[in-house]
């Protein structure tokens, strides 16, 4: 079953803010991109990538941002997974 839904904008926007800021950590990064590939686009959420979303989730140390791009990506996964 695929997934239809999108990155909203205010995410994307706190997505294109990470991508930008070089202090932002790589797991970071790679949610937000993943995120903004979701924007416009019928794209779903890898295998991969749920799963390091669902790990930063669970995580104590990462940060609320961090963890608001996880939960976008995790919310554009593949239902069937």
């Amino acid at each position: 079953m695929t997934n239809t839904k999108k990155t909203s904008a205010e995410v994307a926007s706190l997505a294109s803010e990470t991508l930008r800021n070089p202090n932002s950590s790589a797991i970071a990064k790679s949610l937000a991109a993943s995120a903004l590939a979701q924007s416009s686009s019928d794209k779903q959420t890898s295998a991969e990538m749920e799963t390091k979303a669902g790990k930063a989730l669970q995580s104590p140390k990462y940060a609320e941002a961090t963890k608001t791009l996880a939960a976008s990506v995790v919310a554009q996964s593949n239902k069937a997974r």
